[in-house]
């Protein structure tokens, strides 16, 4: 991560110039206007340096839903973030509200506060704009890429259980005052747009016929229609779908994937939360691992010769074992020295028999936690198949047959994970189950 760069003293300050267009007027800044933009926040120039005119500005957005600048100057750089009033990915057809730049402000400033250093520093916010300015992260890249290419990521586990464990816990009501997580609650309740995308993509389309599912055709057309009529997937996916409509557990990220996570070898940083509400703690660390799984299924794809890739899938295998062991750990370790919410008081446990009771009910707690876990990474490895967005990990293995082979393998074990999640009752049965799928041969017919 950048070290030069911090906060503003005030990141929500707006446009200073007077004569300009109305401050209060939203409009979309070309690379024209935000050089203009920029150049009127001081501290923004200061930290890049140089003449406007000279600062490089390179639109590198390559996500589904808004405009990312990155732009240098002499001195320093930043990334900018600008939500656009529809979804990019479809167009004008499918408006969005731009009220989801200020969740992801605030979704920002409290995961910095909590996880420092695995976020991006928030430099200024204009809410009108449904514009951010942030840090630049370098020389970090994507997660997704370099999981593509097969590389390794020592430090990724420490830090991304880190943050859950963090973000998660401290928004919660083992943590808080019940009025105080009230008060969380309300603060994103207004984000239901993006979480309305979630219910659709992720708990509902992909199990029946809508205009923008897609699938790796003709493989798996015989897949996705046995999905769309197994009344057993339909029954536990709709299980999580309440779930995650009515348990608002903590404050999650709601879209933790391997496209939202920037790494280098050495530190990992956690961006693009604008999807955050209060939701179900298994949301996100389900994504992780399903994202994770997904990797290890689509690894055969981008073999350059037979086993060339067992070293990484090793790693990939182990990574996903350590994320849910070292989390609950941390997990656990912060209920036992910060459990001081309103959610099993310590009074009603005292004395001895009390602490021991109440380490019992610890652990049912982790066990239905990653009950929830399996479950909903079952859910976001069906839609990244069948679904309307895709991921790089398989779109990118050439060979459409061979995609849908190891496309086919991850729907077969998301099955599984969904209908008979008791039959995994830890992280392990999930990775036996990986390896046992990676040599499965699906019959296409």
């Amino acid at each position: 991560m950048s070290s030069q760069h911090r906060p503003l003293a005030d990141p929500k300050q707006g446009d200073p110039r007077p004569g300009d267009p109305r401050p209060d007027e939203y409009r979309i800044l070309p690379e024209g206007d935000l050089r203009d933009y920029l150049a009127r926040l001081p501290a923004v120039a200061v930290l890049l340096g140089g003449l406007p005119e000279s600062w490089s500005i390179s639109e590198v957005g390559d996500g589904n839903l808004n405009l990312v600048f990155i732009v240098k100057g002499s001195e320093g750089g930043i990334a900018v973030k600008q939500a656009l009033p529809y979804v990019r990915l479809v167009g004008e057809s499918w408006p969005l509200p731009l009220s989801r730049s200020h969740y992801e402000y605030l979704a920002l400033t409290h995961q910095a506060r909590l996880a420092p250093g695995l976020v991006p520093l928030v430099l200024h916010h204009n809410e009108t704009l449904a514009l951010v300015v942030m840090e630049l992260i370098e020389p970090h890249i994507i997660m997704r890429k370099g999981l593509i290419a097969g590389t390794l990521y020592p430090s990724f586990v420490g830090d991304i259980t880190t943050f859950l464990a963090r973000t998660l816990f401290f928004s919660s009501d083992l943590a808080l005052p019940a009025a105080k997580k009230k008060e969380g609650i309300a603060a994103f309740a207004g984000n239901h747009a993006l979480c309305k995308i979630t219910e659709d993509l992720i708990f509902t389309d992909p199990y029946r016929v809508a205009e923008q599912n897609r699938w790796t055709q003709p493989w798996l057309d015989a897949t996705a229609a046995v999905f769309r009529e197994d009344l057993d997937l339909h029954v536990a996916i709709s299980r999580l779908k309440l779930k995650f409509l009515n348990a608002p557990e903590a404050l999650i990220h709601g879209d933790l994937h391997t496209g939202s996570i920037m790494v280098t070898e050495g530190a990992t940083v956690v961006i693009d939360p604008e999807f955050a509400f209060y939701g179900p703690m298994g949301f996100d660390i389900g994504a992780v691992i399903a994202n994770l799984l997904m990797s290890y299924l689509a690894s055969a794809g981008h073999e350059r010769s037979p086993g060339g890739r067992r070293l990484f899938e090793v790693w990939v295998l182990e990574t996903i074992e350590n994320v849910w062991t070292e989390f609950a750990s941390e997990f656990l370790e912060l209920w036992r020295t910060e459990g001081h919410g309103d959610a099993y008081p310590l009074t009603l446990f005292a004395g001895a028999a009390g602490a021991t009771r109440l380490e019992v009910e610890r652990q049912t707690y982790m066990a239905r936690l990653f009950g929830d876990t399996v479950g909903f990474s079952a859910a976001k490895i069906i839609r990244r198949i069948l679904g309307l967005a895709h991921n790089a990990d398989f779109e990118l293995i050439e060979d459409p047959k061979q995609r849908s082979i190891c496309e086919a393998r991850s729907l077969r074990l998301a099955r599984a994970m969904m209908v008979e999640t008791s039959s995994f009752p830890t992280i392990g049965a999930v990775t036996k189950a990986a390896r046992a799928v990676r040599d499965w041969q699906p019959d296409f017919g």
